[in-house]
C-alpha cells in the first residue's frame, strides 16, 4: 500500500553523521575512522566515509591511489558536485568513500570568501538524494587542525568522536578541542554533541598509558569508551597494504578492539547499557 506524504513512515531516512576529530595529529584519528567504518559496515549497515583531510590517509588506507582521486571532497565543497558523483565503492562491502582530492589543501583558501563557507559539507549531505543513497552512518575524517575544512565537518555532524592517544601531551590538548566543540555548538551547529572519547595507542606495559587513561576517565567519566585501542603492529602495517586492519589481520588485537568499539558505539547510539568487559 502506498505511504501518504503525511505518514511518518514517508519521512526521508537520515544518516547518522559522526565527525572524527582531534586538533592534535598522530593520535590514531584516521586509523579509527577507517577501521570503525569497516567494523560498522561489517554489521550490514551502509557506511560512507568522507576523507576531509588533505593528507588523504584515509583514502590511501582503503586502497585508493592518488591517481584515482580526481573528484572527491574538493569537488564536493568547491564545485558543488553531489555525493553520488564523488563517492567510490571500496574493497569493504557496504562501505563507500569520498576521497581526498589532490587539490583539497587549496580549498581552505578558496572557501574564505564563499557563501555558506562553513556549511558546504552539510548542504551536500542534506541534498544527498533518495533514501537508497543515504547510508546508515556517515563518518567524517577531519584534518588535525582547526580551519574551514574541520569547521565544515563539525557543522555537518550530529556528534564528535574524539580519539585520544594515551600520552601526556594528547591529554593536555583535549581541553582545546572541547573548547572548539563548544564554540561550534554556539555559532554553527547547536545540535552538535560529544559522542565519546576513544583511548588509542594504549600500552598496558607503560605506566604513563595507564595514568592518562585513568585521568581521562576521572575527568570525562562515562564519555570515555570502555573499549581501548591497543598499540598493535598490525594496525600500523595495514595502511601500507591499502587495507583496514580488519581485512589485513582480523584476529589481531587491534582488529578485535575495533570490532568491540563498533559494538559499543551502536549500543551507545541506541541508549543501551554496555556490558562490562
Amino acid at each position: 500500500m502506498p505511504v501518504s506524504p503525511s505518514d511518518p513512515q514517508s519521512a526521508p531516512r537520515r544518516s547518522r553523521i559522526l565527525a572524527i576529530a582531534n586538533q592534535k595529529g598522530g593520535v590514531g584519528k584516521t586509523t579509527t575512522a577507517i577501521n570503525l567504518a569497516t567494523a560498522l559496515a561489517a554489521t550490514g549497515a551502509s557506511v560512507l566515509l568522507i576523507d576531509l583531510d588533505p593528507q588523504g590517509n584515509a583514502s590511501t588506507g582503503l586502497g585508493l591511489g592518488r591517481s584515482e582521486r580526481q573528484n572527491g571532497t574538493y569537488a564536493l565543497l568547491t564545485e558543488g558536485l553531489g555525493i553520488a558523483r564523488v563517492r567510490r565503492p571500496t574493497l569493504v562491502p557496504n562501505l563507500w568513500l569520498v576521497p581526498s582530492d589532490p587539490d583539497l589543501a587549496g580549498a581552505e583558501v578558496e572557501l574564505v570568501g564563499g557563501e555558506r563557507r562553513e556549511y558546504r559539507l552539510r548542504d551536500a549531505l542534506r541534498g544527498a538524494g533518495t533514501d537508497v543513497d543515504r547510508p546508515a552512518y556517515t563518518l567524517i575524517d577531519c584534518p588535525p587542525s582547526l580551519g574551514l575544512l574541520t569547521l565544515n565537518g563539525l557543522a555537518a555532524a550530529d556528534a564528535v568522536l574524539v580519539p585520544l592517544q594515551c600520552e601526556f601531551f594528547a591529554l593536555e590538548g583535549i581541553s582545546q578541542l572541547m573548547h572548539t566543540i563548544e564554540l561550534v555548538r554556539r555559532g554553527l551547529n547547536p545540535a552538535l554533541r560529544l559522542q565519546g572519547i576513544v583511548l588509542t595507542m594504549h600500552d598496558r606495559r607503560n605506566n604513563l598509558s595507564e595514568q592518562v587513561a585513568a585521568d581521562a576517565r576521572s575527568y570525562f567519566g562515562a564519555q570515555v569508551y570502555d573499549t581501548v585501542i591497543p598499540r598493535n603492529i598490525r594496525v600500523s602495517e595495514a595502511p601500507s597494504h591499502g587495507k583496514p586492519v580488519l581485512l589485513y589481520d582480523f584476529r589481531s588485537p587491534g582488529a578485535q578492539a575495533y570490532v568491540r568499539l563498533a559494538t559499543e558505539l551502536l549500543r551507545r547510539e541506541r541508549g543501551q547499557p554496555v556490558p562490562a568487559a
